[in-house]
């Protein structure tokens, strides 16, 4: 018997979250028997997807600038309607050549509203094709909350025409989807929490740092890195940090801050053991993205978050006040970010260690495969 196909396509943006949870999820359904082929369309990510999937990328690849305010390509320029359209051909043409069993759309409906010009004539490919694929969102347990009127309903009624379901990537005990989209009673038939996606608990690094400090990809966290590093020198015995920049922060401020590196501060842009550093910590300093929390929560160190909130964001604000209540976390906003804050909140932490915990489910990816199979065998 062949293996099941999954076609899974990833539009990574601003930041590594979506392609880094994209690809656990990929090599759960590899480890699973599945044969993946992931299609993404922004910059390349070293290390990602991994090892065991098939990678195609679209061109041009494109990001957005900070507020998703347009798509552009690598060299800063707008996408224009002939990028588009090379990257409509492609996209139809993997389909064809793959001819999957499934096809996973990561955050859409539910998000990636710029990539439409691509994805509505992917789904209607789909839905012509003979026999036609399953298909599925992919989606993190705290979405964008809508403030354009007829947006949530627009999902709701492509979610109905097209998908046969949606793969909530959240444990129900710390977080429900109608939280954060009103409408979900409207699809509440297609709905299935996996949990959430995370590594293993790490087995923590030999090399200790009493305070991580990360920023993701580093696009939009240099004000986190450089208030968190001018809180170190107000703090009297701050102990040994590691600051981790991401690849994406610009070079002017990566230098900058590598310039203040000392015997008892090491500042690099990735590492590749970082849930292990964070497993020996005693605090992790970060914005509230998906991946880092879960990161974060699997470590059990304690967790200052400072959520990403430009241009209107809500999902990692939402994450921030959710953990901050159950004592999970401690929060600053972002637009109260100061080095003074930031070392008020370190020193409260450091002398005050989180006792509480939850009990979450955090095998969301092999879930998803398992549900993936149940799938498969009730269509026949």
């Amino acid at each position: 018997m062949s293996s099941p196909r999954v076609l899974f396509y990833v539009q990574h943006l601003l930041g590594i979250g979506h392609i880094a949870r994209a690809s656990l999820v990929a090599s759960a359904l590899a480890a699973d028997g599945f044969e993946v082929t992931m299609v993404t369309g922004g910059l390349p990510v070293p290390g990602f997807p991994g090892p065991g999937i098939r990678h195609v990328r679209l061109l041009p690849e494109v990001t957005s600038r900070e507020g998703f305010s347009g798509l552009q390509d690598a060299d800063g320029q707008p996408l224009d309607e002939a990028g588009e359209r090379q990257r409509v051909e492609q996209l139809l043409a993997i389909l064809a050549e793959t001819r999957p069993d499934i096809v996973i759309t990561e955050a859409f409906p539910f998000g990636r509203r710029q990539m439409r010009f691509e994805l509505l004539p992917l789904l209607d490919a789909i839905g012509a094709m003979q026999p036609r694929p399953l298909l599925f969102a992919s989606i993190r347990d705290i979405l964008q909350v809508n403030k354009k009127p007829g947006r949530d309903a627009e999902t709701v009624a492509l979610v109905k025409e097209h998908f046969h379901g949606v793969l909530v990537h959240g444990d129900q005990t710390l977080t429900r989807i109608e939280d954060t989209f009103p409408l979900t009673g409207e699809i509440a038939d297609k709905i299935l929490y996996t949990g959430l996606v995370a590594p293993p608990v790490p087995v923590p690094s030999a090399e200790r740092y009493r305070v991580i400090v990360s920023a993701g990809g580093g696009a939009v966290g240099h004000k986190l890195l450089n208030a968190a590093v001018e809180a170190r020198g107000l703090m009297a015995s701050p102990g040994r940090w590691c600051v981790i920049t991401g690849p994406n922060l610009d070079q002017a401020s990566f230098d900058a801050l590598a310039a203040r590196s000392d015997a008892e501060m090491d500042v690099f842009r990735f590492r590749s053991d970082f849930r292990q550093l964070l497993g020996s910590a005693e605090l992790s300093i970060s914005q509230a993205g998906y991946n880092t929390v879960c990161d974060v929560l699997r470590a059990g160190c304690g967790a200052l978050l400072i959520p990403f909130a430009t241009g209107g964001e809500t999902e990692q604000t939402a994450r921030a006040e959710k953990l901050k209540a159950l004592g999970l976390a401690e929060m600053i906003e972002e637009s109260a970010i100061t080095a003074e804050s930031v070392a008020a909140g370190v020193s409260r932490l450091l002398d005050n260690p989180r006792t509480a915990s939850i009990d979450l489910k955090a095998d969301g990816a092999e879930e998803t495969a398992r549900l993936l199979r149940l799938a498969l065998e009730r269509a026949g």
